[in-house]
């Protein structure tokens, strides 16, 4: 019967331990439940070397930019290119803050030369630093007098004894009796062609370099189609009694120079190139009669012909307009040249005296023919040819500077009619697809792990390739301190 007191459940006296007991096992399942998820979530992460996270990763084809990405590397390898988010995935030794920076593959100098004779070995050597510190990752070594030494710091690069730039080199060039070059494999005879070809195999050399200062035409044409057969790249200068419809159709893989190319924007290239071989046209005549007779539709159909036969173009800018403009500029109080030995400077004379011979006629001579040469660059754009970034920087090329000749050169590309990305594009794209590399040329998984960090976007302003932040070269990132410590 219902009385209206209310009934209460007896307690025991214990129960606020049991109470406590029961929230200490939440708490030891939930830290062991937590702790499971750690082990599990990490035993789901891939192992990296370094994270560059927080970037703008800029794609060199097609010029888009893709911010807030992470660049995992494994080694000397991009094994991925994920959101920030997704980077959770891995986990890294190293891990590099690259917000607001601007990432992509590092630089090549598609001319370059070491060389001076062993007593310079050491300054040659020390371009090596200078490349990477101006994030040039890679460079192409277009024949030398020291080509023994070239081919051992390749290859104690490429197997982590040496920190540099990875080398691509031709060893000795090709060239004729008497040549004035030196160390090069002199050649008269298809005898002595084959010999020198032997001898380039069994240097393991990446490409081969031919010159046409002594080298007999006909020759010049043999040795092309032989190395090709090969399976050689080739670059060379051209004889100018030859046209570049010839070269092209042997087999050149690479005109080294832009005044071989504008040669064959005249008219009749053929008869021009004849009128040489009989030497009725010589010297300073061969640059007037090309001005005389360049014509733009005969240039592209010539340069289409280059393009159709996959002969490309390194047309090395930087070394003509710095003896162009001499007059201007001597480069005498250069502050990169502290960066340069004594004696490679002293390789700089034998220029710097002929330019300095010139009279007031024969400057405006020179700055014409460099103006009007460089100007076919937007022509050979058009055309589909291969144009690569190099700029003849090293030994003997007076004040064409290792490291930030290469960021000159792709200035001045731009200011003779490319875009930045084109420009770009000549450096890290075009210039890994010469040698035929393809683990080159982009921020993606699988290619090679050399990347350029920028404070700046290269695609509104080409000198902003100079704003480096770090460079990553075969894996192993240099940061601001170490460029420093590079410089010094």
């Amino acid at each position: 019967m219902y009385t209206g007191r209310r009934l209460h459940r007896c307690r025991p006296a214990h129960q606020p331990e049991k109470k406590e007991q029961y929230n200490n096992m939440k708490k030891l399942l939930f830290t062991t439940f937590a702790l499971l998820g750690a082990l599990l979530s990490s035993a789901r992460q891939q192992p990296a070397d370094l994270i560059i996270s927080s970037v703008k990763v800029i794609d060199v084809k097609t010029g888009s930019i893709t911010p807030d990405q992470s660049i995992i590397v494994r080694h000397d390898t991009i094994i991925g290119v994920v959101s920030n988010r997704h980077a959770k995935k891995f986990t890294a030794r190293q891990t590099y803050n690259g917000s607001g920076k601007y990432a992509m593959p590092g630089l090549w100098d598609m001319h370059m030369h070491f060389g001076g004779g062993d007593t310079l070995a050491a300054e040659n050597e020390r371009f090596l630093s200078l490349y990477l510190a101006h994030g040039i990752t890679t460079i192409r070594d277009c024949a030398a007098d020291i080509s023994y030494l070239v081919l051992r710091w390749r290859d104690e690069i490429n197997n982590g004894a040496l920190q540099g730039p990875t080398i691509f080199t031709s060893g000795p060039k090709l060239e004729g009796y008497k040549s004035v070059w030196l160390g090069d494999l002199e050649i008269g005879t298809t005898t002595e062609l084959h010999q020198a070809l032997d001898s380039l195999k069994k240097l393991q050399v990446d490409f081969v370099k031919i010159t046409d200062n002594t080298i007999k035409p006909e020759l010049y044409l043999e040795a092309v189609k032989a190395a090709r057969k090969r399976g050689f790249a080739i670059s060379g200068h051209v004889p100018y009694s030859l046209t570049l419809q010839q070269v092209s159709e042997a087999g050149l893989s690479a005109v080294e120079h832009l005044s071989y190319v504008w040669k064959a924007g005249v008219k009749d290239e053929a008869a021009l190139s004849r009128s040489i071989a009989a030497g009725a046209i010589k010297g300073r005549d061969i640059n007037r009669y090309i001005l005389e007779h360049f014509d733009t539709a005969a240039a592209l159909k010539a340069y289409r012909f280059m393009a159709q036969h996959g002969t490309a173009v390194t047309p090395t800018l930087s070394l003509g307009h710095i003896l162009a403009y001499f007059d201007q500029d001597n480069h005498q109080n250069d502050p990169y040249l502290k960066y340069i030995g004594k004696g490679l400077q002293r390789t700089y004379e034998m220029r710097i005296k002929r330019v300095l011979q010139d009279d007031s006629a024969a400057i405006a001579w020179r700055k014409l023919i460099y103006e009007k040469s460089s100007s076919i660059l937007p022509l050979l754009q058009k055309a589909g040819v291969r144009i690569m970034a190099g700029t003849d920087a090293g030994y003997l090329n007076s004040f064409t500077y290792p490291g930030i000749g290469l960021h000159r050169e792709l200035a001045l590309m731009v200011k003779y009619g490319l875009t930045p990305l084109q420009a770009l594009q000549a450096s890290v794209i075009n210039s890994p697809a010469y040698l035929h590399k393809t683990n080159y040329g982009a921020i993606a998984p699988g290619k090679k792990a050399d990347i350029l960090l920028l404070n700046a976007n290269p695609l509104e302003d080409i000198t902003n390739t100079q704003r480096i932040n770090a460079v990553v070269v075969k894996g192993k990132l240099i940061n601001q301190e170490g460029i420093e410590e590079m410089l010094k």
